[in-house]
């Protein structure tokens, strides 16, 4: 049976697990799943995967969720180039580091202003209080803050000389806010320069092609049926209440 991943292309993870994939020459069956119907919670895609989240992955009769544990699973066995995800002992825990941290870091705030700044206005037509919009801003400013201090410092790379997983993981969540209209790149030359060398490495076409159901959300959303939110609208409305 050939190695299936499950995925939504609107989705960070699913699309650093579709970039690893298709950057390593990994043969893979897509299997979509929109997140917006709702299709993770039912009961197929219970069989790949009791947690009910894409990305998943099922190689045989094997099957795993969490974008970073399937990329750490095809990286070790069809033996990527050992930069993704070093061997070195040091290397590697600085990689773990990242990934670690940017759940709750660059991940969830990122992802708290695409919600705020799109989806809520222009789908459910609900306004987002003002001071809840603040300290989004504010809380994203301070994990780019800590990427750019903490992590990228003046290496070309997270880790050092070359391309690992966690700029993979990164450039996703850093670049999904830009969707919703926020530059977060403005004046922010190293942060800007490390986009390049990340996006250069991955090559544009794989880029814009992982990117293409997100590029023009802004245009789509007005087209979209604000009854597909349904299933979201408690954690939406948590955001804004």
């Amino acid at each position: 049976m050939a190695l299936e991943l499950y995925l939504d292309m609107k989705s960070q993870p699913c699309r650093s697990v579709y970039i690893f994939a298709k950057k390593n020459n990994i043969p893979f069956v897509f299997k979509k799943v929109s997140l917006l119907k709702g299709e993770h919670f039912g009961e197929e895609f219970k069989k790949i995967t009791p947690i009910k989240k894409v990305p998943a992955m099922r190689d045989g009769d094997f099957c795993l969720a969490e974008s970073i544990a399937i990329m750490q699973y095809l990286a070790q066995k069809f033996q990527t180039p050992e930069f993704w995800y070093p061997t070195e002992l040091r290397q590697r825990a600085l990689v773990t580091e990242y990934l670690s941290w940017q759940h709750m870091g660059i991940r969830l705030n990122g992802s708290k202003i695409f919600w705020l700044r799109l989806l809520v206005p222009k789908m459910l037509g609900a306004e987002v209080p003002q001071e809840k919009m603040d300290l989004a801003l504010k809380e994203l400013n301070g994990s780019l803050k800590l990427l750019e201090e903490k992590f990228i410092q003046d290496k070309p790379f997270i880790v050092g000389d070359n391309m690992t997983l966690a700029d993979l993981v990164a450039i996703v969540e850093v670049i999904q806010p830009v969707f919703s209209g926020l530059d977060v790149f403005k004046e922010r030359p190293k942060l800007r320069a490390w986009r390049d060398r990340v996006q250069a490495f991955i090559g544009k076409e794989l880029f814009d092609e992982a990117h293409e159901d997100i590029m023009n959300v802004q245009e789509k959303s007005a087209m979209l049926d604000a009854s597909a939110l349904e299933l979201w609208k408690p954690m939406i409305f948590s955001l804004i209440m």
